[in-house]
C-alpha cells in the first residue's frame, strides 16, 4: 500500500469509508476490508456507525497499531464544553485510547473558528489524537484555520472526483504541506458511465472505479472508497499495478465541469472556490 506523508503524519493512500453503512453491515465490511489489506479506516461521529467500525476493528485480528483510524467531529460538538467529551465517546465507541486524526467535519459560521481549533488543539495535546486536519474547507477558511493552530494541520478532505475541479484547494493544501484526501471518488455513481473512463477501464482491463481510484492516487492524494459488498471493496484495493500515462490524467482532469458538486447541503456547505 502506498502511503502519502504530510506534516508528519503517513497515511495510506487508499483507505475505507464507511458512510452509511449501518449496524452489522459496518462490522463486517470493516472487518473484511482489514482482512484483505485496508490499513486506513475512516468514519464519523454523524455516519452513527463508530462501534459497528470499532467492533469491526476489533474482530478483525488485526493489530490496532497497524490501522490508521480516522474520526470526524460533528459541528453541534464544536463547542469547548461539547468537544472533548465528543471525542471521548468516539473512542469508547470505537475501542480504543486514540484516534490516527480527527478532522472538522464541516465549517460551522455558529461557533467562532477560534474555539473550534482551540478544542481541536487540545485534544492533540492531550494525546487523544496523533494529527488533526479539517473537511470540507475552501481555500480561505483553511487559511484562516491555519493562522489559529498551534499544531498543523494534515489533511483537508473534501468531494474530489473528475467532474470537479479542485486545482484551486489542491495548490493551497500542498503549499501547507498537507495532502488532500477525496470523498465520493465516484460523484454519487455519474461516473460509471463516462465513455472516457469506460475506454480507458477496457485498456488497462480494470473497472472504471479502478480507473478514478488510479486516477485520484496518482495525484499523490488519499481517496476513500466505500462499499457494502466484499468483491467490489476487494476490486477497488487492486489499483497499484498499473500506471495510467500523463495523456489519460489529463483527458480524465478535462472531465471537470461548472456543475461537478454532488455534495453542498444547506446549512453546511461554505462558499465553495
Amino acid at each position: 500500500m502506498i502511503k502519502v506523508t504530510a506534516n508528519g503524519a503517513s497515511i495510506p493512500a487508499l483507505g475505507f469509508g464507511t458512510w452509511k453503512l449501518e449496524g452489522n453491515d459496518a462490522v463486517r465490511m470493516v472487518r473484511h476490508a482489514l482482512g484483505i489489506g485496508y490499513r486506513h479506516i475512516d468514519t464519523a461521529q454523524i455516519y452513527g456507525n463508530e462501534a459497528e467500525v470499532g467492533e469491526g476493528i476489533k474482530t478483525s485480528g488485526v493489530p490496532r497499531a497497524d490501522i490508521f483510524l480516522t474520526t470526524k467531529v460533528w459541528v453541534k460538538n464544536f463547542k469547548t464544553a461539547n468537544f472533548i467529551p465528543s471525542v471521548d465517546e468516539s473512542l469508547q465507541k470505537l475501542k480504543t485510547d486514540y484516534v490516527d486524526l480527527l478532522l472538522l467535519h464541516w465549517p460551522s459560521p455558529v461557533i467562532p473558528l477560534e474555539e473550534q481549533i482551540a478544542a481541536l488543539n487540545a485534544v492533540k495535546q492531550s494525546g487523544k489524537v496523533r494529527h488533526i486536519g479539517v473537511s470540507n474547507y475552501p481555500t480561505a477558511l483553511l487559511a484562516q484555520a491555519r493562522a489559529l493552530t498551534k499544531s498543523p494541520f494534515v489533511t483537508n478532505q473534501v468531494e474530489c472526483h473528475p467532474y470537479l475541479d479542485q486545482s484551486k484547494v489542491i495548490a493551497a493544501t500542498h503549499a501547507a504541506g498537507m495532502c488532500l484526501t477525496a470523498y465520493s471518488p465516484m460523484a454519487e455513481g455519474r461516473v460509471l458511465n463516462e465513455p472516457l473512463l469506460k475506454d480507458i477501464a477496457a485498456k488497462y482491463k480494470k473497472s472504471v472505479p479502478q480507473i478514478v481510484l488510479r486516477w485520484i492516487v496518482q495525484q499523490g492524494h488519499v481517496v476513500l472508497s466505500k462499499s457494502s459488498s466484499e468483491a467490489r471493496a476487494t476490486e477497488n484495493l487492486a489499483i497499484f499495478d498499473f500506471e495510467l500515462t500523463p495523456q489519460e490524467m489529463a483527458a480524465i482532469r478535462g472531465l471537470a465541469r461548472p456543475d461537478g458538486r454532488t455534495i453542498s447541503p444547506d446549512r453546511l456547505a461554505p462558499e465553495w472556490d
